[in-house]
């Protein structure tokens, strides 16, 4: 069947090399790995060592020099060939920390390093159990010893621990008794956990839904260089704010690549699947629906290119941003479920693929960030209501 994204002549070279790395690894990898619960390591090596995750670093410290746009259409192209970008989408997005706000010692240190496959930068530490997403309110807590800072909390949701090299903490440097305003007085650190693991980090794995390597922290005690501050102790909340709008952004994508994946397979299965001697897909009731489901996920990557084009700019992306997760995240849901009805039965199957795809889009209905809390930021921050919370 023909490409259905009429987009995909924009960024085409990235998206041909992307689908050939992808191509060789199919649905029997994806299945066994998913089987087994396991990290898709050979995959995200080969992603590593053509350089996809090093997309957003610099080309003076090896990597690729792209757009956030562009890394976009990266994860877009890996979500659309069945694969799941979650195991290693963090390094795109967490890389915006270091790029924007490390000293030029630490670019130095650590980005050619990533760059080069040597390190691995896909885990960062926001989320507590007792405070959620009010992220203002977190417990965790760095006090400055001579030359290091001591920490000591909890981190929940914390994902591909086991599989990262270095770690973005956010930890609360000033009490939050004794700042002017709430999002004052948290600071952001480089973890090494190859160091810090057994160290005073203990990290507990989740069992979850999917077979995405999720974790709780506990810290006890734990020691961090001094230099492995990024920019100023107490702007922290900042710093990542600016990141989460490149994270929404490039999840957007994401799940974008999934709604692509479900409606080709939704369409694919609808004209050969024959029932009362025609094909199933010349009934209505089974065209309208996977026909809606395409026409959310165009409107929705409208949206995420939209956002795309503001953060590459330097412009205020975070409207667009969150817009672009929530419509993104919503189309490749009902794409799901309009591929799942489709093929009746043999969607629950495991070797259609369909199952397992079906519950990693689920994720994004819940993180990065919920719909309800996203349409609390509109609320407030386009259309001029009181904040709610």
């Amino acid at each position: 069947m023909p490409d259905i994204n009429p987009k995909f002549e924009e960024f085409a070279e990235y998206r041909r090399a992307v689908r050939e790395l992808c191509a060789k690894f199919g649905s029997e990898y994806w299945q066994s790995v998913d089987e087994r619960a396991e990290y898709p390591e050979a995959f995200v090596e080969a992603l590593t060592t053509a350089g996809w995750l090093a997309a957003l670093i610099p080309e003076e410290y090896g990597g690729g020099g792209l757009s956030v746009t562009e890394a976009s259409v990266i994860l877009e192209e890996i979500n659309r060939s069945g694969a799941n970008s979650g195991a290693c989408h963090a390094q795109m997005y967490i890389m915006g920390a270091l790029l924007r706000h490390g000293s030029d010692a630490q670019k130095r240190r650590y980005l050619p390093e990533i760059a080069a496959g040597r390190l691995r930068l896909q885990s960062f530490a926001v989320t507590e159990p007792t405070t959620g997403t009010d992220t203002t309110k977190i417990k965790t807590v760095a006090v400055k010893k001579g030359d290091r800072y001591v920490v000591n909390g909890q981190k929940v949701w914390i994902s591909r621990v086991q599989h990262s090299d270095l770690m973005i903490l956010l930890a609360r440097t000033t009490p939050l008794a004794e700042v002017k305003k709430k999002s004052e007085g948290m600071s952001i650190f480089i973890v090494d956990l190859r160091e810090a693991v057994g160290h005073g980090l203990t990290v507990r794995p989740i069992p979850n839904l999917v077979n995405h390597e999720t974790n709780e922290l506990f810290f006890d005690n734990l020691e961090i260089p001094a230099e492995n501050l990024i920019g100023e102790a107490g702007r922290g909340f900042k710093y990542i704010l600016d990141g989460l709008n490149a994270e929404r952004t490039l999840i957007a994508a994401e799940c974008i690549g999934d709604g692509y994946w479900f409606i080709e397979r939704a369409v694919r299965y609808a004209n050969e699947r024959i029932v009362f001697d025609r094909p199933i897909g010349r009934n209505q009731g089974v065209q309208f629906p996977i026909t809606d489901a395409y026409i959310e996920v165009e409107a929705a990557n409208l949206m995420r290119f939209r956002a795309c084009s503001l953060y590459d700019a330097g412009q205020p992306a975070g409207a667009q941003a969150n817009m672009a997760k929530y419509l993104a995240a919503k189309a490749s849901w009902e794409a799901a479920n309009v591929c799942m009805q489709t093929h009746g039965g043999f969607g629950f199957a495991n070797e259609y693929d369909i199952e397992r795809k079906f519950r990693e889009t689920r994720l994004y209905q819940v993180a990065p960030i919920s719909t309800n809390l996203i349409f609390a930021y509109i609320a407030e921050h386009v259309l001029g209501l009181p904040r709610s919370f």
